[in-house]
């Protein structure tokens, strides 16, 4: 792997010149075209990350996630990523694991480590996060859920669950099983869920069960084996794609048809739900423009320019094979 000082080696100048050619300094025009052709021809990349400690103006931005196998997580990652470069930034990427002590901490981390601004995908907001925002003095913007005192980019979680549950509605179902998550996240396991009932609830005739379970597709899929067999309900919404997937498989373990004897829908749109057969109805959110606003808004707030407090997406209703009529 070839270094700084195999540079200035073989360029015969100073390591500190090489240092300042690479971080935008002034060196002769002679010394500058004999180092662009030397990094040229030995395939020279600059750690990006230590210079951007040195430099007066860090080009690291750091992201904070609750879990890697999330499909909406890589989805919003992997748009931020291709922004970022385009903006000659570069992300450095924290995991959680859904653990909310190590949410702080890693702000903490970050904000030590230089980073310009963070970015966080939050299960929840608790004064502790808050505490450390204030604390770190960094541009930070919550994506999917609200901050009531910091910059956030959420999905119409409201609208998404009213979307479904007038679906259901619309295909005469009357005994309808809603699985949720716990209330702690407030976009999936409070707002997503208020979208639902508030229209089932309008009217007198339908019946609703809510069941909590979880985000890990395998505890979701032993648990639904559990509570399948004891409900009658001829419809299930489950409060994400990934519990419609554990849903969706329990049932076909239980020997029940979807959607003749049980219908099924998630949320979040993943390219999985076109996989299986039948497809999963469900709404999609849009998690690339989440990632692509998320940048545009953090290098507006890192040059100091003014942005909105809380950036409200729109989603997209897809009714495909795993719902229908009674």
């Amino acid at each position: 792997m070839v270094t700084i000082n195999d540079i200035a080696r073989l360029a015969g100048v100073a390591k500190s010149t090489v240092s300042r050619y690479l971080n935008g300094g002034s060196v002769s025009a002679k010394t500058k075209e004999k180092l662009d052709r030397i990094i040229a021809e030995t395939e020279y990349t600059p750690n990006a990350f230590a210079q951007s400690l040195k430099s007066k103006k860090p080009s690291m931005i750091g992201i904070i996630i609750p879990r890697l196998n999330s499909y909406a997580t890589n989805e919003i990652l992997s748009s931020i990523d291709e922004e970022l470069r385009n903006k000659q930034y570069q992300l450095l990427i924290t995991n959680t694991n859904q653990d909310i002590g190590r949410e702080i901490e890693n702000i903490n981390t970050l904000s030590r480590q230089k980073v310009a601004g963070i970015i966080i995908l939050a299960t929840v907001i608790t004064p502790a996060h808050m505490k450390a925002i204030r604390s770190s003095g960094l541009p930070v913007i919550f994506l999917g859920q609200k901050a009531r005192d910091s910059y956030s980019i959420v999905h119409d979680e409201v609208e998404a669950g009213r979307s479904i549950g007038q679906h259901a509605i619309d295909l005469g179902h009357k005994k309808i099983l809603y699985v949720t998550v716990f209330e702690d996240d407030v976009a999936v396991g409070q707002l997503r869920k208020k979208g639902v009932l508030d229209i089932l609830t309008e009217h007198k005739d339908i019946e609703v069960k809510v069941i909590t379970s979880d985000f890990n597709y395998q505890k979701a899929y032993e648990q639904a084996l559990s509570y399948l067999p004891k409900s009658d309900a001829t419809y299930c919404i489950c409060a994400t794609d990934n519990i419609a997937l554990a849903v969706y498989k329990a049932a076909l373990t239980l020997g029940k048809k979807v959607p003749s004897d049980i219908s099924i829908s998630g949320f979040g749109g993943y390219d999985i739900t076109n996989l299986v057969t039948p497809s999963i109805t469900t709404v999609k959110y849009h998690y690339k423009e989440m990632g692509r606003i998320a940048v545009e808004n953090m290098i507006r707030l890192i040059d100091g320019e003014e942005v909105l407090k809380c950036i409200t997406l729109g989603n997209e209703f897809l009714p495909k094979e795993s719902t229908a009529k009674l």
